[in-house]
């Protein structure tokens, strides 16, 4: 049984089909195929099974898959076992945040991980929704998610989550708007406003949700941008008011950030990692270093 055919396994399962799966690994489908199929017949019963057009695992290609990640952690933890007679680890991370957090979490940790040496970053943005943070795992060692303060936590039993930071989110209005000259607003005084916020499925989304059930008042929402520095630019301008996150915006001149009273809004940022990534010595390290970055922000703000 070849590690890289349960890899293959794995991806189908954590992915949601073969077609999915190869774009992660960087294979053809039918090359994913074919290894699935021999995988089939090393094993001895269906591992795969044909819905619609589509493919999805059986219960045993199911229970497979989750054997798979168990061998993988294991094969981590062997390597781990031999990289501590190192000096320092060496490797390349590959990590991925959302567009703010990015902004936030990157500059800080570039550095700090340019200090250690030996270590090359690979770092990438990915604007998901909220389902699809844990399947990027696939892709990249440390994925940089955030969720609502008191949203669902994250699904997925082979995910390790470690917790970064919680940030506020705060009312952002233009400068000369009426609300920008007091030190803070209530759902109340938000009624009637036009809303800019972010896509359906995204967390600040859900937050919006809480402050207009706390107001009894729909919010109008004329805008959906996911972009906080266009959001800003509109806020500045006049085009609506926004829930923006208090550490990573609030640089643009034309706008206040107002904190909200009676609703806790926020969001939490956490590191999701597969548990066989978390595993290698060099992302370990990595991880040291982000939330040591995170922790800095917390105390700083």
């Amino acid at each position: 049984m070849e590690l890289r055919s349960l890899e293959m396994l794995r991806a189908v399962h954590t992915q949601g089909g073969v077609t999915a799966a190869a774009a992660v690994l960087h294979l053809t489908p039918s090359a994913v195929s074919q290894q699935l199929a021999a995988l089939t017949r090393e094993m001895g019963v269906p591992l795969t099974e044909r819905v619609g057009r589509g493919v999805q695992l059986t219960p045993a290609g199911a229970a497979l898959a989750d054997a798979a990640g168990e061998v993988a952690v294991a094969v981590e933890r062997a390597r781990a076992a031999c990289g501590v007679f190192l000096d320092s680890p060496r490797g390349t991370v590959r990590v991925s945040a959302f567009q703010s957090g990015a902004r936030l979490l990157l500059p800080d940790l570039l550095t700090r991980v340019a200090r250690v040496g030996g270590i090359t970053l690979e770092c990438s943005d990915e604007d998901v929704a909220l389902a699809d943070f844990a399947a990027l795992t696939d892709r990249v060692d440390i994925v940089i998610a955030h969720r609502p303060d008191r949203g669902p936590q994250w699904v997925g039993g082979g995910l390790r989550v470690v917790p970064l930071l919680r940030e506020p989110l705060d009312v952002a209005v233009a400068a000369d708007h009426p609300l920008a000259g007091g030190g803070g607003v209530r759902p109340e005084d938000l009624v009637g406003q036009d809303w800019i916020t972010v896509r359906e499925g995204f967390p600040v989304a859900t937050v919006l949700d809480a402050v207009a059930a706390r107001s009894g008042t729909a919010p109008r929402i004329t805008h959906r941008i996911n972009d906080f520095t266009v959001v800003e630019a509109l806020v500045a301008a006049g085009h609506g008011i926004s829930l923006l996150p208090r550490y990573s915006c609030g640089g643009h001149p034309g706008v206040r950030l107002l904190p909200l009273a009676g609703v806790r809004a926020g969001r939490r940022v956490d590191a999701l990692l597969r548990r066989d990534h978390a595993e290698r010595l060099v992302v370990r390290r990595v991880l040291d270093e982000l939330v040591a970055v995170a922790a800095g922000i917390g105390e700083r703000a």
